[in-house]
């Protein structure tokens, strides 16, 4: 497993950035670049569970916060898949990548915001990330622009 790394300036104050990237609808919006009516379940806070859905809830990610510094850092510790509804945290496909993480940190920079990005890649989901994070950064970006 290796480690992808995305970033992004974006022309708004970093609280701002921070609470529309995770917080609804600024999250719908951004994630949909990955899967059109995404969305999560849980909480930001520290130690707490999330499971990002697909648009049915019945297909995503079981999560959790390892990490949250409001507008500074958010860990997210990915734990499994979750399939027709159903959470895999133990299957032997499961442990072959679990936990795995996804980082973002938020600093000021240039009147502005730097939104970095962190994910270890398991899978063969390199060439799909490398094409789709650039694009929704880009929808963040936007969506933070246009609001600032």
């Amino acid at each position: 497993m290796h480690t992808l790394h995305f970033d992004i300036h974006i022309q708004a104050p970093r609280e701002q950035v921070w609470r529309l990237m995770l917080y609804s609808p600024g999250y719908e919006d951004w994630t949909s670049a990955f899967c059109a009516g995404s969305t999560y379940q849980g909480s930001w806070d520290t130690g707490a569970q999330i499971r990002f859905l697909d648009p049915t809830g019945a297909g995503g990610m079981v999560s959790e916060i390892a990490e949250h510094r409001p507008a500074q850092y958010v860990s997210i510790r990915h734990l499994g898949f979750i399939r027709d509804g159903v959470e895999d945290t133990s299957s032997e496909a499961v442990r072959a990548w679990a936990p795995c993480y996804e980082n973002y940190s938020f600093t000021d920079e240039a009147g502005g915001t730097r939104v970095r990005v962190a994910l270890d890649l398991f899978g063969d989901y390199e060439s799909y990330m490398t094409d789709t994070w650039p694009k929704a950064l880009d929808r963040l970006k936007r969506l933070c622009e246009s609001q600032a």
